[in-house]
């Protein structure tokens, strides 16, 4: 069953609620190459991203906002640190969303002046804790990172804000300790109803950092965890959205499109299933159809094991076996990923 949070529109999104949890990602673009952002942000969008982050170092870094708004439809979050100047500045410039630990930008008039500038214009506030950035005094306290230390952090930050009575708030508490990760979400969801921006930080690069996210930000799926993720690879940000979405649909959630599943192949196969698999799923990109579409190398594999899928193949020498709905329909041979494609498309 899934937590319920209180409901926050970032521009045209909504998370909590009942809502579907939203899939995003960051420019990693150097802040002052702003049509590099710009292109960036638009292939991001042509994937499917839902929300982008983008780093404001200063004010008048704020620049950039402005521009990715008129580029895109996604809602744009800055990323501040230190600098409520900059946060500010990004206010002015229409920004859907601010990043920012209030506790890291100075005195409680800075903390005031942010909370009265998003308040006043419907602009909510994510508080992002980092495993590796605990105040001092926290962690002599709990004796290190612990689950428990970044659920205190988080919730001093929330205090702050809601002292100056604000609470459109998102909170995240990342780190790159997995199971940490996990009991601190646990803590946090059972602490608040504030809706969860999820995701493993320092996740490393594609391989490992696709396999601690999938653990973590699935795992918490599964538990109803979760109200918006970010799978941070060391790689092109175009791939954390491929792998959100494929995380998403991993642990039950509803994703547009068809999914497609594969055999790991054994000495019996006689087609090429790595290939045939990647290359249907890239000739699928974009189709729309609620359905399961399955590669399999051979009649053993599909369609029995596979019947399950809506449509698929099974594996002969130099041909397959087309099935739908578990039945047999007919060889294919030649262009086997062609003529799959094609009854994909006749589906109703």
């Amino acid at each position: 069953m899934r937590r319920s949070a209180k409901v926050v529109t970032i521009g045209n999104v909504k998370i909590g609620g009942e809502y579907p949890v939203a899939v995003q990602s960051m420019l990693n673009v150097p802040i002052d190459d702003t049509e590099g952002n710009v292109r960036q942000a638009k292939r991001l969008e042509e994937e499917g991203c839902q929300i982008v982050r983008v780093t404001v170092p200063s004010a008048k870094d704020a620049a950039v906002v402005r521009a990715l708004k008129q580029a895109v439809s996604m809602p744009i979050v800055a990323d501040i640190h230190f600098d409520y100047r900059a946060a500010l500045a990004c206010v002015e410039e229409g920004v859907d969303k601010i990043r920012i630990n209030p506790g890291n930008i100075g005195a409680d008039e800075r903390v005031r002046e942010v909370a009265q500038a998003c308040r006043s214009h419907g602009i909510p506030i994510r508080i992002g804790v980092n495993g590796g950035s605990l105040e001092k005094e926290i962690l002599a306290k709990h004796g290190g990172v612990t689950p428990q230390a970044m659920v205190e952090s988080a919730m001093y930050h929330v205090r702050l804000l809601e002292k100056h009575d604000f609470d459109d708030i998102v909170i995240s508490i990342k780190s790159s300790n997995v199971p940490i990760m996990m009991q601190a979400y646990r803590l946090l969801a059972a602490e608040c109803d504030y809706p969860l921006h999820i995701g493993v930080t320092e996740a490393g690069t594609y391989r490992m950092g696709l396999i601690k996210s999938a653990m973590g930000i699935g795992g918490l799926l599964i538990e109803g965890i979760g109200d918006t993720i970010r799978v941070s690879l060391t790689d092109e940000p175009e791939k954390e959205i491929r792998a959100g979405f494929d995380i998403l649909r991993a642990a039950g959630h509803f994703v547009p499109g068809p999914e497609v599943i594969s055999c790991p192949t054994c000495g019996r196969t006689n087609i090429d299933v790595a290939g045939i698999a990647s290359e249907v799923e890239e000739r699928l990109r974009g189709c729309n159809k609620q359905i399961k579409v399955a590669v399999m190398g051979c009649v053993v594999n599909g369609p029995g094991e596979a019947k399950g899928a809506d449509i698929g193949i099974a594996g002969g020498k130099d041909c397959a076996m087309l099935f739908i709905k578990g039945e047999q329909v007919r060889m294919l041979r030649g262009d086997i990923v062609g003529q799959l494609c094609e009854e994909v498309q006749k589906l109703v």
